[in-house]
């Protein structure tokens, strides 16, 4: 029987994370990212005058990903330290260069700077995911740009709006949360080649009080790992503000992923518009003719953890004693992996929903006639008032005949009459009550609202992200 089914496995891997982002964050990455900073090291160390063998580095080399995690645990086990554990298993693998696999460094040297790197290329796999939901829902907003809708404050009808102009503003959350995921992006930072409390006083050693062959040796190692900017001062960990920063963003994007799939979930209960529903989906176990918008729901729910969990890097930042302790460590290893899991896992929820939304106009326009005569009692009364009509009075008698149709819809359940009422007061006898019940006179400048938004914000993002759009997402389950 397969082990993982008498252990623990964290829904995020089992049901909900993509594979990339899984991999990403997995053993294999984690330590094979550990050996290559330990051979750029190596190289440029040797580069720069120290006596390292090119034998040692081709044994190197030459082990990157044969990682024997059993050997690994073996050594922690007894030296109850996880770099020192894999320094030796390296080492067994390529034997002529033990002695200097590590030289100079902290164990935050394979720590920290791996952190970076999976930030790094955890943030830019959400970036596509947000490049393709920000389209899709673009998309969506165009399509729809002036089919008049009702809007709601307080839950509770207001004016019209658009469904178009909706998704817009769905849409722009999602940008804003680009904007500050590419902004972070900018910011990450090398944590370098520091040693143990951020001095450098070992690798100063090692080149005999050489402070250039020192800061050159840093500049090499990190562009060796794809990094142009590195940490000017660190203790012996790169701040962890750094990783409250990019768990707030995350936090920020499990924010916009709630808000919008609370919205459908909410427009499904008054069967306006949709998630994908598949043709042999269930809704329910009892009742089977229910549309559920699990999809949304299931979002919702990582949402909500994701920015529980993404709190708790504020606080491991703020608990660091001088140039660093150790309560850190346990909780980065969930709490950082898990918001990029859960942010992974809800982003690709969104985009399913959002390549797949499912409007019903005639029921939206039902919902809109339902409304609009109350809405459209201001321009009947300023219609009133050009025919000749006394303002006071008009007011008073739209009062009373509201108030008497509110009563027929509250009450006894029936259709909103207050049209007719005002048609068979003469009092309005001069006012063409029809023409003022145009639901597109009602929307404003929705639609051109909408078109602006595309081509301020929506093109250059497909410009700029061009090559990443055209991704699906098939959900597991």
């Amino acid at each position: 029987m397969d082990d993982r089914r008498n252990t623990y496995v964290s829904p995020l891997e089992g049901r909900y994370a993509s594979r990339e982002m899984r991999e990403l964050f997995s053993d294999q990455r984690k330590f094979s990212t550990w050996r290559r900073l330990w051979v750029a090291l190596a190289e440029t160390q040797k580069a720069l005058g120290l006596d390292i063998s090119d034998e040692q580095l081709r044994q190197m080399a030459a082990h990157l990903d044969d990682i024997d995690y059993d050997l690994a645990a073996e050594y922690e086990k007894k030296l109850r330290h996880d770099v020192m554990a894999h320094i030796h298993a390296f080492g067994d693998a390529a034997p002529a260069a033990r002695a200097i696999i590590h030289l100079g460094a902290t164990s935050q040297f394979v720590n920290c700077n791996t952190d970076m790197i999976q930030m790094r290329e955890g943030l830019e796999i959400l970036r596509g995911q947000l490049v393709n939901i920000i389209d899709a829902l673009g998309k969506f907003a165009g399509k729809y740009r002036d089919l008049p809708c009702l809007a709601f404050t307080h839950f509770q009808p207001a004016q019209l709006t658009t469904v178009g102009k909706r998704a817009a503003l769905w849409c722009r959350e999602f940008v804003m949360d680009l904007r500050d995921l590419e902004f972070r992006l900018e910011c990450l930072e090398f944590r370098g080649v520091k040693g143990t409390t951020g001095t450098q006083a070992s690798f100063l050693a090692l080149f005999d009080g050489d402070h250039d062959k020192v800061l050159e040796l840093e500049r090499m190692v990190a562009k060796k790992m794809g990094f142009e900017k590195i940490a000017t001062i660190t203790g012996q960990t790169y701040s962890r503000k750094i990783d409250a920063a990019v768990a707030q963003v995350l936090a920020g994007l499990g924010a916009s992923v709630h808000k919008f799939c609370n919205d459908i979930r909410l427009l499904a209960h008054r069967k306006e518009l949709e998630e994908p529903f598949e043709s042999t989906q269930v809704g329910s176990s009892a009742m089977a003719y229910k549309r559920n918008p699990m999809r949304c729901e299931r979002a919702t729910a990582l949402a909500r953890f994701l920015m529980d969990v993404a709190q708790s890097p504020l606080h491991t930042a703020a608990e660091q004693w001088f140039e660093r302790t150790l309560d850190d460590s346990a909780n980065k290893r969930l709490a950082m992996t898990e918001a990029f899991l859960s942010a992974d896992a809800a982003l690709l929820i969104v985009l399913n929903v959002a390549q797949g939304l499912v409007v019903y106009p005639a029921v939206i326009e039902a919902s809109v006639a339902a409304e609009l005569p109350f809405m459209a009692t201001e321009n009947i009364l300023m219609a009133g008032v050009k025919a000749g009509g006394d303002r006071q009075d008009l007011h008073e008698r739209i009062r009373r005949h509201s108030q008497a149709a509110g009563e027929q819809v509250k009450t006894y359940g029936k259709a909103n009459d207050l049209i007719e009422r005002l048609k068979g007061d003469r009092a309005f006898a001069k006012v063409n009550i029809d023409a003022l019940l145009d639901p597109q006179t009602f929307i404003g400048r929705a639609p051109e609202q909408v078109d602006e938004f595309l081509a301020a914000e929506i093109a250059p993002i497909r410009k700029k992200h061009k090559a990443l759009l055209g991704a699906k997402s098939e959900l597991k389950v």
